[in-house]
């Protein structure tokens, strides 16, 4: 009875098995994905326009820098006067002088920290266009050569390329900028 009961088993196994069939997943055609790779700040110096701004940048601050060091000297020269006549001067007149050297110094210190903070926006506002420049040759040219998306290789974002799978297009995008 328990052999009858095993065989049974084993044909309503064999049976199972047989009537179960596999059906294959559907073959699904991926499009293969191409994508370009450049260094950004590479080409983004390369600009003439880049230039230009770094020049208008360098002029700017020295600007800032040549009224900074006039009022240094400035704040020097009325110190080494005060510290030559302070043994001299009435209590009121020193402390007047004191006060004015203060007041010089706290001017200085807002001039220079107001001259970072405008030196940056220039620079920000200088540089904007000719972001917006190489950020469209980029654009047109992924557009151009079909690819799937642009990466950037500075600061070792992309350790490793395979170029049989990507394309570096710096030449492209340096053609797409007039350079």
């Amino acid at each position: 009875m328990i052999l009858f009961l095993c065989l049974i088993s084993a044909l309503a196994g064999k049976a199972q098995d047989s009537t179960h069939v596999e059906v294959p997943a559907p073959v699904v055609a991926t499009p293969s994905l191409a994508y370009g790779y450049f260094s950004y700040n590479d080409v983004l110096q390369a600009m003439p326009d880049y230039v230009a701004a770094q020049r208008n940048i360098a002029a700017l601050k020295t600007q800032y820098e040549s009224e900074m060091k006039r009022s240094e000297d400035e704040f020097n020269k009325k110190y080494v006067e005060f510290l030559d006549g302070q043994r001299e001067f009435a209590p009121s007149i020193l402390k007047k002088r004191q006060a004015e050297l203060q007041d010089m110094m706290a001017k200085n210190v807002a001039f220079k920290e107001e001259s970072v903070r405008l030196l940056e926006k220039a620079e920000k506002d200088l540089m904007q266009p000719v972001r917006n420049k190489l950020n469209t040759a980029i654009q047109h040219v992924g557009k151009e050569l079909k690819l799937a998306f642009v990466l950037n290789t500075d600061n070792n974002a992309l350790p490793y390329v395979d170029a049989s799978m990507g394309r570096d297009i710096t030449n492209e995008v340096m053609k797409a900028i007039g350079k």
